[in-house]
């Protein structure tokens, strides 16, 4: 789900600001934003992250700010290849001049702070930051998680209403058969000059059959049972999200059945109805942890 968190502490040394955006995603992809006095934490900050969120893709933004004396040194690597170049250039090309130290300050990267060992106490405090960062996200993913919940409960809502008279149709599939088949039997003897009795126990036996692999009785129970199954998991806290993206393929799959299995033109346009419904909740899933 998409959301936003920020937290900030400050002591006398030092203050922290902790940015997290997420949006959706299938899966959980944190990506942080340190500096390089801050990325000894990487692993700590990830594994906070992924104890709290399941998925979604989350940027972090770590800002802090040293009140205290911040000592300079120079980085002489650069430095002395910047010079050998400028020197290289003066004599193959007879130059006249020498580098001159603006010139050189201006270079980028040319001083750097002092790298120091973070203190423990700054350490926990990005810990705690983050973690506050975490449960300010919370409570907006949360808003946004209660109207989710509406949606899908009104879209289950839709499809077991379409299973009324889808459950009324399919008891009138043998009858549908027989008059069919009666239909088209009594149109290829009035083409034929011959006498043909029909046989009324095959004829029965035929209808029987082909009735029987029209059944959707089975789908319709396990379509039932999965929308139940469906609520009960919304009302859990723990890996809901995957859970109701593989119910949601099992929805599916009982709906394609059912259109698959009938000619009734009743049938049909409803369980269209429900695919379209299922369709607009697996899309919601994916944002649900």
């Amino acid at each position: 789900m998409t959301g936003f968190g920020r937290a900030t502490s400050a002591e006398h040394n030092y203050s922290i600001t902790v940015e997290i955006k997420t949006v959706n995603n299938r899966f959980l992809d944190v990506n942080l934003r340190l500096s390089n006095e801050l990325q000894p934490l990487e692993a700590m900050l990830k594994r906070i992250a992924g104890n709290r969120l399941s998925r979604g893709r989350v940027d972090v933004n770590v800002q802090y700010e040293r009140n205290d004396e911040v000592s300079y040194e120079l980085n002489r690597p650069m430095i002395e290849g910047f010079l050998t170049a400028m020197r290289a250039m003066k004599d193959e090309f007879d130059l006249a001049g020498d580098p001159d130290i603006n010139v050189i300050a201006r270079l980028p990267n040319v001083i750097v702070p002092s790298r120091s060992e973070a203190v423990p106490e700054f350490n926990a405090a990005i810990e705690s930051t983050f973690s506050a960062a975490l449960d300010d996200l919370d409570k907006m993913r949360g808003k946004e998680g209660s109207l989710l919940a509406e949606e899908l409960i009104a879209r289950l809502n839709i499809i077991e209403s379409r299973l009324s008279p889808i459950q009324e149709e399919s008891a009138k599939v043998a009858d549908e058969f027989l008059e069919r088949l009666t239909k088209r039997i009594n149109d290829m003897l009035a083409k034929s000059e011959s006498q043909i009795n029909v046989d009324q126990g095959r004829l029965t036996q035929e209808v029987a059959y082909l009735a029987d692999r029209a059944d959707i009785s089975e789908e319709i129970t396990r379509l039932r049972t999965h929308i139940e199954h469906f609520r009960s998991i919304m009302n859990e806290e723990k890996d809901v999200g995957k859970r109701l993206d593989f119910l949601t393929q099992e929805l599916n799959r009982e709906a394609n059945t059912i259109t698959s299995k009938t000619n009734n033109m009743v049938v049909k346009e409803n369980a269209l109805a429900i695919k379209s419904e299922i369709e607009k909740i697996r899309e919601q899933v994916q944002n649900v942890e």
